[in-house]
Order: structure tokens, then C-alpha cells, then sequence
């Protein structure tokens, strides 16, 4: 298939050649036909597909008709960094449409957005400041033809499926709706009969990385991780590194101690202010920061295409996070690695990821090492040594 079969408008064709759009992903091909007859869509396909678009493109093709002097579109995101990505594609796909659109979340002056709400025909926001933009009236859905859901999934495990009730609430009845999830737990299937009406089931793919990543487990105590982080990265890491930790206070830390170490290093995570955050995207993608230390909220829709190793520096609480965050890496047929590090109090995790993978995960140690070193007796990591066979044969059963 190609895109000159959707017959879109001539100036979303121009955004396509813009973009250097090619070809059709296959959640394209197979979302956007579906979409574009006006059916409700429940999309599962994991980050890095293209589904971005499969939900984009066909807004800016019906919204060339129609007024323009209210929001015909919205589109919720679960954080800051996804909504900005989504505004980004809808002005380079639009681009030629004169359409505007505007990215709204908390962290940042609410009058500028208050104003960019007023003209334009496509939201893309983040629910809490939406709710509050909704309070102030700032926003107008009479005339709102179109709902989307993304990384519903991820919503639901922050905690927002109350604030997008509320929202909800506020949007006129007769509007089509768009959910696209990377995994479906039970919260999301309950979600989507609540808003969804008889709609078209689309799947990419199951939740498995992808085949260019090789995976790697490097057992090791918990007060060891940082010191081995920096030798993995001394011996065997030179290009664009995503470090993964648990908490924010972790990434924090964690990046000043690499920095101190002699590292390009940044940091993203919640307690940044969004300029702050923005900068240490920006810096990451250019390169200016040979590493990126980040909490889950980068681990879906980031849009950082060249990084060659994800590293796991705290093991993901479900095998689907893992998922999610490798897939930072190995895009676009690029190969890519995944370092996990990986502690005795780890090993039903890697077991359950092991099993989403289908084997087992090799597991390495680095030679010279010294993981005897006399901290190893402290108290509060008191656990028996690590044995390589705990590891070594996590396989699917």
C-alpha cells in the first residue's frame, strides 16, 4: 500500500512529502482506512510504529473541511514530552493544511495557551492542565469532532483515568473516538467500553522488542550498580546511552555522579521545570549529552532515534515496561542494546521478562571487577553472593 491510495487532500500530501513520508507502516495501513470512515478505533501497537500519524493524518484530512474558529480535535497525552511530539508531527503534517494546533500542560505559563486555545482547531494536552483550562473557560469542545486516547495504557498507570473522566464529561456526545494503548490490561479494556461505541479493533504486533536488540543481564549488589555502570560504559559504550532508573531522586543523583565521573550527562524527570526539560531532550538528540539518566516518562514517545543502548540501571516493574523502554533503541532497523543490572532481590522480574522474550537472557560479568570489594559485607546488603546460574537459564516455560 501507499499513501496516494487514502486520497488524502492535496495539502496533507505536501506534509507528507515534508515529513519524507515513504511508505505506510503497518498501523498506518491498517488504521488509517478505518479512521477515515469515521469508525471508533481501539488501536494496540507499541511506541516507534508510526501510530502517531495513523491517528494524525486522518484528522488533518477531515478538519480541511469544515469551520475553523473552533477546536475540531483533541488529543490526550499522558505526559509533557509525548504532547509536545504529537504537536510537533500535527504543525510538520499540517503544514500546508492552515491548521493550527497547540500543545497545553502544566509547568509552564497558562495564559499563552489560554490564548493559542482560543484559534486553534487541534489540542493536544495533558489532562490535569486541560482540567484546569476547563475550569477557567478557557476552552470551547462545542464544535469537537474527534477524541484520541494515546498511551492510554501509560495514563492509567499515573494515575489520570479520574481527570480524563472529567474531561470527558466536558466533550459534546457525538465525536469519534480513538484509543491506542501498547498493552491492554483490564483498566483499558473497562475504559473503552465506557467511551468507545462498536469500534474497530486494530493490532501491530505483540508487546515484544524488537529484532535488532541484543538483551544483556549484568548481576551485581545493589551498592555496586553505579560503580559497574561506569565501567561498562568506560569499556564497552561510546555512543548515545538512555540509563533507566526507578525514581526521580535516583536520576538525579545518579547524573551527577556520571557527570562527575567525566561524562556528557543529563537528566529527565518530574521535578525538572519543562524548560529544564526540554533542554536536556534537545541537548540528548543533538548529542551535546552522551547520556540521558531518565524515570519512565521517557520511555514512551521520545522520540530520540540514534540511541544505541538502553541500560536498565533498576529493572522495570513489568516485563511490558521493559519493553517499552528498550524500545528507545534499535529503531529503524538500527541494532541496539539493552543492559539490565540486575540484583539478587531482581530475579522473579527477570524471569518474567525472559519469558515475554522467549528465551533466556544471557548474562555477563565484567572481567577485572572487583565484585568481592569489602562493601559487599555491608549490612543492609547483606544477601549471599550472586550466582550466574540464578540468571543464566531465566527461560520460558
Amino acid at each position: 500500500m501507499e499513501f496516494h491510495e487514502f486520497h488524502f487532500h492535496t495539502a496533507v500530501v505536501e506534509g507528507l512529502r515534508a515529513a519524507a513520508f515513504k511508505t505506510p507502516t503497518p498501523i498506518q495501513a491498517k488504521g488509517i482506512p478505518v479512521v477515515m470512515k469515521g469508525h471508533d478505533v481501539l488501536g494496540l501497537a507499541q511506541t516507534g510504529t508510526g501510530k502517531t500519524a495513523a491517528f494524525l493524518l486522518p484528522i488533518l484530512n477531515r478538519l480541511m473541511s469544515g469551520p475553523r474558529n473552533k477546536i475540531r480535535a483533541l488529543i490526550l497525552a499522558p505526559t509533557r514530552e509525548l504532547a509536545e511530539q504529537i504537536n510537533r508531527d500535527a504543525v510538520t503534517l499540517g503544514k500546508k493544511t492552515g491548521l493550527k494546533s497547540v500543545s497545553v500542560y502544566g509547568g509552564v505559563g497558562i495564559q499563552k495557551q489560554a490564548v493559542q486555545l482560543k484559534r486553534s482547531q487541534i489540542v493536544v494536552a495533558c489532562p490535569g492542565r486541560l482540567l484546569d483550562h476547563i475550569g477557567r473557560g478557557n476552552v470551547d469542545f462545542s464544535g469537537l469532532d474527534i477524541l484520541v486516547l494515546d498511551e492510554a495504557d501509560m495514563m492509567c498507570d499515573m494515575g489520570f483515568f479520574p481527570d480524563i473522566r472529567k474531561v470527558i464529561k466536558a466533550l459534546p456526545q457525538d465525536r469519534q473516538n480513538l484509543l491506542f494503548a501498547a498493552t491492554m490490561p483490564p483498566e483499558i479494556r473497562r475504559l473503552s467500553k465506557e467511551i468507545l461505541r462498536d469500534p474497530v479493533f486494530v493490532q501491530v504486533g505483540k508487546c515484544s522488542p524488537a529484532k535488532t536488540v541484543s538483551h544483556t543481564l549484568f548481576p551485581v549488589a545493589q551498592h555496586q550498580k553505579t560503580n559497574l555502570l561506569i565501567e561498562i560504559l568506560r569499556r564497552d559504550v561510546t555512543q548515545s546511552v538512555l540509563v533507566f532508573t526507578r525514581t526521580k531522586h535516583r536520576a538525579k543523583n545518579l547524573s551527577q555522579k556520571l557527570s562527575k565521573a567525566g561524562y556528557s550527562t543529563t537528566s529527565l524527570q518530574g521535578n525538572l521545570s519543562q524548560g529544564k526539560r526540554q533542554a536536556a531532550l534537545d541537548g540528548f538528540r543533538s548529542g551535546s549529552f552522551k547520556i540521558m539518566v531518565a524515570t519512565d516518562i521517557a520511555a514512551r514517545g521520545i522520540d530520540v532515534s540514534a540511541v544505541s543502548h538502553v541500560i536498565n540501571y533498576d529493572i522495570p516493574s513489568t516485563p511490558e515496561a521493559y519493553v517499552h523502554r528498550i524500545g528507545r533503541t534499535g529503531r529503524a532497523d538500527r541494532k541496539g542494546s539493552a543492559y539490565t543490572l540486575a540484583t539478587q532481590d531482581d530475579k522473579n522480574m527477570v524471569r518474567s521478562i525472559s519469558k515475554l522474550l522467549g528465551g533466556s537472557i544471557e548474562s555477563e560479568k565484567i572481567q577485572g571487577f572487583d565484585y568481592n570489594s569489602r562493601e559487599t559485607h555491608r549490612k543492609q546488603f547483606a544477601d549471599r553472593p550472586m550466582k550466574r546460574s540464578d540468571y543464566s537459564h531465566c527461560t520460558a516455560n
